[in-house]
């Protein structure tokens, strides 16, 4: 493009920007001019369908994670419903069958958990850890039979479990681990990136996430056959560009060359707009990543250095071994509060203060659970409970923040004492 071209187009974007209606939002805008621009050049070219931008967004993800291979989809959604049935292929050695079993934290997403409903799996819930939200480590371990062959991990707002314990024990039982990492892309366990220690990585880059490329998600592995069974599911069980095509092609004479269909498969396909979106905003990663960890520990260190902090909120506690990139900045409330949440959270609203449940909060009392008749167990979910009952989270944006807006924020959380 012209310097002239990009020059109208930068006019263009800034005129056509939409201010939030909250003072405080779960994300501010990330999407820069360049960003924009990038997406606007795959359009203006009319190559808009899955192809070159795609796979160079893929190489430069997995590149950057250490993993093997990367596979663009269309969302997070859509990476967690592909890697779950690549798991049952039966082109897959290690596969789950369906009435196997399934661990999952009852701290999930919807997305989380229906693709395994759908595969045939039934699902065990395990209760959270307190501190970090995430699957109690300790818990799930227990909860491992001669049934379980597959562990949905779901790691929240940037942190994880105990992870080590569970690969262990999991490659050791040849259990295979699905990691939702949709909400903590550049989170790093013992220095390395979450979404790699298990068979599957999923990420997302909806437009709140760490990234975002409107819509979009990513899926990561490092065994060749997973990648191969990734790739041809992806869109439609198709041959078409699948590392053995011209075998598959001798073999299936008869067959339209261009139209062999060797597996199941979906339509699961992103476009090259999104990657190129996406690709742009991943090269900034790392920048975001420290700005985001800045703003959490502002926020959190300005409530406990006033003079009306009185433990009032609990915080996210991070695993000692991650190093994190924060998605949000989740607050249980004090249990001196309990029953008051509704109210207060109205009162964040009023003054423009965005909030959010912390996923979908104990999953277990959501009513699609009971209209599949899952989770019928006599456990009690106490840390689950809290964090529907207790908990929501604020954004933790991208840009920093300043001193204003931390003190006004600040402020409008303190409002908590004033509910009667």
């Amino acid at each position: 493009m012209k310097i002239n071209q990009i020059n109208f187009l930068k006019k263009l974007i800034k005129k056509s920007r939409k201010k939030s209606k909250y003072f405080y939002p779960l994300l501010n805008n990330t999407l820069s001019e360049k960003d924009l621009i990038e997406g606007i050049k795959i359009i203006l070219s009319g190559q808009i369908t899955m192809s070159k931008k795609t796979r160079e967004f893929e190489k430069a993800f997995a590149r950057k994670v250490g993993s093997k291979y990367a596979l663009m989809v269309n969302s997070g959604s859509s990476a967690n419903l592909l890697s779950t049935f690549a798991a049952c292929n039966p082109k897959r050695k290690n596969r789950f069958n369906p009435g196997d079993e399934v661990l999952i934290p009852s701290v999930c997403w919807p997305t989380s958990l229906w693709p395994l409903v759908q595969a045939g799996l039934k699902p065990i819930f395990v209760d959270v850890e307190e501190g970090t939200l995430n699957v109690d480590s300790e818990k799930l371990i227990k909860k491992i039979s001669n049934k379980t062959k597959v562990i949905m991990l779901v790691h929240v707002l940037g942190n994880s479990t105990d992870l080590k314990k569970i690969i262990d024990i999991a490659k050791k039982k040849k259990i295979i681990v699905i990691e939702d990492t949709c909400e903590s892309l550049g989170s790093k366990y013992s220095n390395k990136y979450l979404g790699t220690f298990g068979d599957f990585g999923t990420y997302s880059f909806y437009y709140s996430h760490q990234i975002t490329s409107g819509e979009g998600g990513m899926i990561v592995c490092n065994d060749r056959n997973d990648y191969d069974l990734l790739f041809t599911m992806r869109s439609h069980g198709w041959s078409r560009g699948a590392k053995d095509q011209k075998k598959i092609e001798k073999n299936y004479k008869i067959l339209d060359p261009k139209f062999i269909f060797i597996n199941s498969g979906f339509n699961l396909r992103p476009i090259d707009v999104t990657a190129a979106i996406g690709l742009s905003q991943f090269k900034k990663l790392d920048k975001f990543i420290k700005i985001r960890n800045y703003n959490y520990n502002k926020i959190i260190m300005a409530l406990r250095n006033s003079k009306h902090w009185d433990n009032q909120f609990t915080f996210f506690k991070i695993n000692k071994k991650i190093k994190p990139s924060f998605f949000g900045l989740p607050l249980l409330i004090n249990k001196k509060f309990k029953g008051k949440r509704k109210a207060f959270l109205k009162i964040m609203e009023k003054n423009g203060v965005e909030t959010r449940p912390i996923i979908s909060g104990n999953f277990l009392n959501q009513p699609a659970v009971k209209l599949f008749n899952l989770g019928k167990t006599n456990s009690k979910f106490y840390k689950s409970e809290d964090v529907q009952n207790l908990g929501f989270f604020i954004g933790v944006h991208s840009e920093k923040i300043d001193r204003e807006t931390v003190i006004k924020l600040k402020n409008i959380l303190f409002k908590i004492n004033t509910i009667k």
